[in-house]
């Protein structure tokens, strides 16, 4: 005799809790509410906030813009604590999966057209990386029957790369800051275009393996 309830030790003789389906269905349900989904949705709130901020007094004074980089600033460190959290824990979801490379786009998109409406970046990079996001999204969405396509080393190095880049860049920087803002945006658009074109054929893999499996049943 150990005296402890067959219930406790995991024995044979346990009952199901009542309503244990419906308890285990709320649990699911409740991770859609985790601290890792919780950042992602503070990044797209953070987007309208940081488009106020960046077109102050024209857009042009530098403390303003100063303001807006910290807006910028910590909806790009969210982006790594979200992810950290997400796989440490075990809080990966679907909706993270989604949602937190849409909270990127989001941002980043904001900040973008910012700086090309203010003449501080030709539209032609702005219309490259807008391009490759939006179309990495709607791949997203069609193989997503298939199943869902994470964020990929690569494209956490482009976040990271293009973070940077667009952070220079909303600073009111001069001088050689300024020279070197011109080549971590080239290196951006480099890495837009390639991780770009490694989604497109993950996507394409994965609806061929996800028909092939449909037809076989």
């Amino acid at each position: 005799m150990t005296g402890v309830p067959a219930s406790a030790a995991g024995g044979t003789g346990a009952k199901p809790a009542p309503g244990g389906k419906l308890g285990a269905a709320a649990v699911n349900q409740a991770s859609l509410w985790n601290v890792a989904n919780l950042l992602t949705m503070m990044r797209l709130v953070l987007v309208p906030g940081f488009v106020v901020l960046m077109l102050q007094d024209g857009g042009y004074d530098p403390a303003w813009r100063a303001w807006a980089w910290a807006a910028f600033a910590v909806a790009m460190i969210t982006d790594i604590f979200d992810g950290h959290l997400a796989r440490t824990y075990n809080l990966v979801t679907d909706f993270g999966k989604i949602a937190d490379p849409i909270a990127d786009k989001a941002i980043m998109g904001a900040a973008l057209l910012c700086l090309s409406a203010l003449g501080d970046l030709p539209w032609w990079v702005t219309g490259v990386i807008l391009f490759r996001e939006l179309g990495i999204t709607v791949l997203r969405f069609w193989v997503i029957r298939h199943g869902v396509i994470p964020a990929s080393r690569g494209g956490k190095m482009k976040t990271l790369m293009q973070g940077v880049a667009v952070g220079m860049y909303v600073l009111a920087l001069t001088g050689p800051l300024a020279t070197l803002r011109f080549w971590v945006m080239a290196a951006a658009v480099v890495l837009t275009v390639v991780t770009g074109l490694d989604y497109v054929r993950q996507a394409i893999v994965l609806r061929r393996a996800g028909i092939a499996a449909e037809s076989s049943r």
